[in-house]
């Protein structure tokens, strides 16, 4: 099992998230985890990075997998211009791999906000820290479990 795995496990049980989370091949892409899952695109939440463009600091924004990030939104959410986040900055700061980035188990705490869209389901899917696992909860837990805003950032 891989430390991400592991870790991402830690963090729901230490949230009080009781699920199973599920091996479905490869899901990189929030269509792949969809069909894997058997649910809506939007069911997805995609956890999406940006980087500010002046502290350097990272910014998560977990987005309806039909979504996307509207760049003015985001950095107005964020207080500063936002810029993609590279992908060695992403794995130091969350321990996770751009394709498989978790919700929650994060090396280094982050300020999240969420699309409004994901509240609109019993259940939504998460990356579990590997392109090939999911893990299914209800919106609520995980907004509880990231401490996310729910804001309106896409366009």
């Amino acid at each position: 099992m891989s430390k991400s795995l592991k870790r991402v496990e830690q963090a729901l049980r230490d949230a009080g998230i009781a699920t199973q989370v599920q091996e479905v091949g490869e899901a990189r892409t929030a269509q792949q985890a969809a069909d894997a899952a058997g649910c809506a695109l939007d069911q997805i939440a995609k956890s999406i990075l940006f980087a500010g463009t002046a502290s350097g600091r990272l910014f998560l924004f977990l987005t309806a997998g039909g979504n996307q990030v509207d760049g003015a939104r985001a950095s107005a959410l964020a207080g500063e211009e936002l810029g993609r986040a590279d992908a060695a900055r992403v794995r130091e700061v969350t321990g996770f791999a751009i394709g498989g980035v978790s919700p929650v188990g994060h090396l280094t705490p982050l300020p999240v906000w969420i699309d409004p869209r994901l509240r609109d389901f019993d259940v939504i899917w998460g990356a579990v820290g590997t392109p090939r696992h999911i893990f299914p909860v209800a919106p609520g837990d995980l907004i509880r479990a990231t401490g996310a805003v729910t804001a309106d950032f896409t366009g």
